[in-house]
């Protein structure tokens, strides 16, 4: 089941927490306020996180890759339930649904990633 790259996960990352920062203006929430808030925190959570990260794409390669999918694991759940834990899941779905969908995807990629993959290229293993 682990057939990403270190280096497909932190492309796949560093675009998820891009996207994370212009989902508010993209979904049309940029008006609720906790919402944007949380999407914007957790892509920039994102974007830091796997630049740190010892992936090959990292640029400085501090934190290793399993503690990293941990953190992702921790984020991705984070922002699913975010809707909940911060009240803005009565609100329409364009609202809240980003956040559930790309929280599960954060999880699933970290899911995944092959943690001991730091070091090559591919992307099947």
């Amino acid at each position: 089941m682990r057939f990403l790259s270190a280096k497909v996960h932190t492309i796949i990352g560093l675009v998820v927490g891009v996207a994370l920062l212009v989902a508010p203006n993209i979904f049309g929430f940029a008006e609720n306020e906790a919402a944007s808030l949380i999407a914007r925190i957790i892509g920039a959570v994102i974007l830091v996180s796997e630049l740190v990260t010892t992936s090959r794409f990292s640029l400085l390669k501090l934190v290793p890759m399993r503690v990293h999918l941990f953190m992702d694991y921790l984020v991705g759940l984070v922002l699913a339930l975010s809707p909940w834990l911060f009240g803005f899941a009565d609100t329409e779905a364009n609202v809240w649904v980003p956040h559930l969908v790309v929280g599960l995807l954060v999880i699933g990629y970290a899911a995944a990633t092959d943690p001991d993959d730091e070091s090559t290229d591919t992307v099947v293993g």
